[in-house]
């Protein structure tokens, strides 16, 4: 009776496997990502037609890796009709949809832990997902934060699971697809092209893109002889001085942060329909909104280390992405002769008794405002505290040192706390708790160190 009842338990897969959590359990977005495996790549297929705007069909294959016995695992995708899904090979014994994203998956055979995984995906249908955005020209644009890829492939949808990308796109001859890292051949059939675009270093889902419009291309190098890719959209304007300034701010950003840290760089620029300003750090070739000025770009560039190469682990750690890249774009008006001393001073005392200007915290700033104008404002004034704090050899020297240690991969914002103390030999507990986690202004020893003299 007993070896029965063993028996069916195994066939039902009961018995030494448990369903993937539907969620990594992220702080702010508890259902973002999805337990139970770790993706490695993606290959994202796609076809679409500016004629049928409201319309896509993919065909995406995720390879991954199990990290426990899986009986049953979740993908994160909004909308669409899904036509066809198979694991290793193998249809699927049943799929369901749950909630407003969680594509689950019974495959027909238990997956062991450190199994591979290969799922593809069919998929149809109209795009629902905030981050796709159309185009005055008919065309579209995939770019947003927090969330940007569920709205256009099935996905492991939390910066902590970055994976490989390659996408394949076929849209009208007239058209022309733009993604992330280096292009791969462009092929032609029937009235239509293919083209292909592969990033090779791990990338957080949501700096995925892809952007497909009638795009003027304009192809450079850097010193190095990495590729600059700069796509204009229909409508929008062509900067010769800030296209030409991107080999500039990737030399001076190089000299704060260290090597640039990918393959290729560049701009998407588009004239999208959207309210608003649209301006992202999307991987290797950030998106932007019209056109793109020297700030921007630093702005955004500045991403490719931080936020790009070392994300964060989790929401909380905005900071880990914002704070630097505003303090780039400081950094970069004391390149042109700013004096960053004095705006400090100014800005300090606009604020001394403005209890509101403190109240968010850097850290953890609240799971209904994860990337909270704080970040941004003061971030970049608790950077220039530090660094009057350590000195500029070991701020400049600890953020390569960071950069390089954790590269294509995840840091948290008290990692950063905890490298930046070991590696400037001093002890910082009190500095980060009055500028981190702190809702009220800093203690004077921690708001004017050194030269600051405020």
């Amino acid at each position: 009776m007993w070896n029965t009842l063993l028996a069916a338990a195994l066939v039902a897969g009961s018995v030494g496997g448990t369903p993937g959590a539907d969620g990594v359990g992220d702080p702010y977005f508890p259902q973002d990502g999805n337990g139970g495996y770790r993706a490695e790549h993606y290959e994202v297929k796609v076809v679409f037609d500016p004629a049928t705007a409201d319309f896509l069909s993919g065909d995406t294959t995720i390879t991954a890796r199990a990290t426990q016995n899986l009986d049953r695992f979740n993908l994160d995708l909004e909308g669409f009709t899904v036509t066809g899904v198979t694991v290793n090979g193998v249809p699927a014994a049943k799929v369901d949809r749950e909630g407003q994203h969680e594509l689950v998956v019974t495959p027909r055979h238990r997956i062991p832990s450190n199994g591979a995984m290969v799922v593809r995906v069919r998929y149809e249908g109209k795009p629902v997902g905030e981050s796709w955005h159309k185009l005055h020209s008919g065309g579209v644009s995939v770019s947003g934060e927090p969330h940007s890829a569920t709205a256009w492939y099935p996905v492991n949808d939390h910066p902590s699971d970055k994976a490989t990308f390659a996408l394949t796109a076929t849209v009208p001859s007239a058209w022309t697809v733009i993604g992330n890292g280096l292009p791969g051949p462009v092929t032609e059939h029937d009235g239509h092209r293919t083209y292909r675009w592969h990033e090779d270093h791990p990338m957080a889902s949501y700096l995925s893109t892809m952007a497909a419009d009638k795009f003027t291309v304009h192809n450079s190098t850097l010193p190095d002889g990495k590729p600059v890719i700069n796509a204009y959209g229909q409508g929008t304007t062509i900067d010769p001085v800030a296209e030409q300034r991107i080999p500039e701010i990737i030399q001076f950003l190089s000299s704060r942060f260290g090597p640039y840290p990918f393959e290729s760089t560049g701009s998407i620029v588009v004239d999208a329909r959207s309210s608003g300003s649209l301006a992202l750090e999307t991987q290797t070739r950030p998106t932007y909104e019209g056109q793109f000025f020297d700030a921007s770009a630093v702005h955004e560039l500045a991403h490719q280390w931080f936020g790009d190469n070392v994300s964060f682990s989790d929401w909380r750690d905005g900071c880990l992405a914002e704070c630097f890249a505003q303090y780039a774009g400081q950094l970069w008006e004391e390149h042109k002769g700013a004096d960053l001393d004095r705006s400090y001073r100014s800005i300090v005392d606009s604020h001394r008794d403005d209890p509101a200007y403190w109240q968010v915290t850097l850290y953890d700033p609240g799971k209904d405002r994860p990337l909270d104008y704080a970040l941004y404002d003061r971030g970049s004034l608790m950077l220039h505290a530090l660094r009057r704090t350590v000195g500029d050899e070991k701020f400049f020297g600890t953020l390569q040192a960071f950069q390089q240690h954790f590269r294509d991969g995840n840091a948290s914002w008290p990692q950063f706390e905890q490298f930046m103390a070991q590696r400037s030999g001093q002890d910082l507990t009190g500095f980060f708790q009055a500028w981190a986690h702190s809702s009220t202004m800093p203690a004077k020893q921690y708001l004017c160190p050194g030269s600051l003299n405020c």
